[in-house]
């Protein structure tokens, strides 16, 4: 007998249950395993969106099915009133693998974001300075979808139709040591950035303006906090990517790939600005719970296994070998190629939106970002053949393109 499913909207109405905020593909994906996903029909495509980076041990790793399925058996949630031993060793191998000393927990991106700045602003009133309050942020950063965190992003179009943007937000040049000092005043309590800006076009900043950003923020008793949601946890080759640049941030967000796909955003921070958050300063009913802790540390028992990260490094090697030579052959539809590790940028010449439909008619799922960019984030499990794969289905979709330009047609994405 075929069971009727539930109708998408009301008999009356105009509009679908789901709230129309995304621009969503006409797929539906059944089961995953590792780097490919599958329709309900049985079409398989390999995943080099990871859930927009963060999927980061594929999908259905048994680590993961293993540690979420056994805690959910036992207990998900019981709130933050109580101890929470998953969250004690989630933190504690975040510590010792880190420039942090303390952890707090949440549930995404935004929120962490929401969190930095909060104890940004807290640890600079314990220390006597009430009147920093100010952050300095960069433009075409992206720190999340509150209200505050629109106004750190400082995207004009986000912020349209949302009344006046959070005070307290100011923005200046990405990589532009010398605007940032002109933009530090008594009132500045911290510098926010991305180590590699993600929605804007995958924009990494040099390791160069990095550390003078360290030695400035140490000269004016700024503090220095980064907003690690997409590329820590792995992504770069590093936990964090700040790693590269040989520095010590006072702060760090981070989320995505932490969960492995499920939600959880962390805060690290130091003693000093861990011990201005007293009890009542922050807090979260979510956040930190046994199941997410389960799931982030199902994640680290992947990640900082022995020659992982070194694996990352291999296959982004890999991949930057092989995109610099279909970015070589293929002037007219790629310019350049961006990022560190497996956190890649194709700037395009074509609609990125276009480039991106083509690959998904071939069986390769990516994101686009901002300046024209396709964004490749593979799991960071994803293996030579996958990778190599990847670039096969993007030849393929070249040729496609230029076929279609020829005719003079616009690509749109199968259903």
């Amino acid at each position: 007998m075929q069971v009727q499913q539930p109708p998408t909207q009301r008999p009356d109405s105009m509009i679908s249950a789901l709230m129309p905020t995304y621009k969503r593909a006409d797929l539906a994906f059944e089961r995953g395993e590792g780097s490919w996903l599958q329709t309900s029909d049985g079409r398989r495509f390999l995943d080099f969106a990871a859930g927009i980076a963060t999927c980061s041990i594929g999908h259905a790793h048994p680590k993961m099915v293993e540690a979420v399925s056994t805690q959910a058996a036992k207990v998900m949630h019981v709130s933050n009133l109580f101890q929470i031993p998953q969250a004690e060793k989630l933190a504690r191998r975040l510590v010792e693998n880190s420039f942090a000393d303390s952890a707090f927990f949440c549930n995404s991106g935004a929120e962490a974001n929401e969190g930095m700045v909060k104890m940004a602003r807290r640890a600079q009133m314990m220390a006597g300075h009430p009147e920093r309050t100010d952050i300095i942020c960069m433009d075409g950063a992206f720190h999340g979808r509150t209200l505050a965190m629109l106004s750190a992003t400082g995207n004009p179009k986000y912020l349209e139709g949302f009344g006046e943007p959070v005070k307290g937000f100011l923005h200046v040049p990405f990589n532009d040591i010398e605007a940032v000092k002109a933009a530090i005043t008594p009132n500045t309590a911290a510098v926010m950035l991305e180590p590699i800006q993600g929605e804007s076009g995958i924009k990494v900043a040099s390791p160069e303006y990095l550390r003078a950003l360290r030695a400035l923020c140490d000269e004016t008793s700024v503090l220095l906090a980064l907003d690690e949601v997409q590329c820590g946890v792995g992504r770069t080759g590093r936990l964090f990517a700040h790693e590269w640049a040989g520095i010590k941030p006072d702060i760090v967000s981070t989320a995505k790939g932490l969960g492995g796909g499920f939600p959880i955003g962390a805060i690290l921070t130091t003693e000093t600005i861990a011990k201005s958050m007293t009890p009542g300063t922050h807090g979260t009913t979510f956040g930190g719970n046994p199941l997410a802790c389960a799931a982030g540390n199902a994640v680290l028992d992947v990640i900082l296994a022995p020659g992982f990260l070194d694996q990352v490094c291999t296959r982004a090697a890999l991949l930057d070998e092989l995109l610099d030579s279909l970015v070589a052959d293929a002037p007219d539809i790629f310019a350049q190629r961006r990022g560190l590790g497996l956190l890649i940028g194709l700037r395009c010449v074509p609609a990125v939106g276009d480039v991106q439909g083509a690959a998904q008619n071939e069986g390769l799922l990516c994101v686009t970002a901002g300046d024209n960019v396709l964004r490749l984030v593979p799991p960071l499990t994803v293996s030579e053949e996958e990778c190599r794969k990847a670039v096969a289905l993007l030849v393929q979709a070249v040729s496609t393109l230029r076929k279609n330009h020829n005719n003079k047609t616009v690509l749109e994405p199968t259903a």
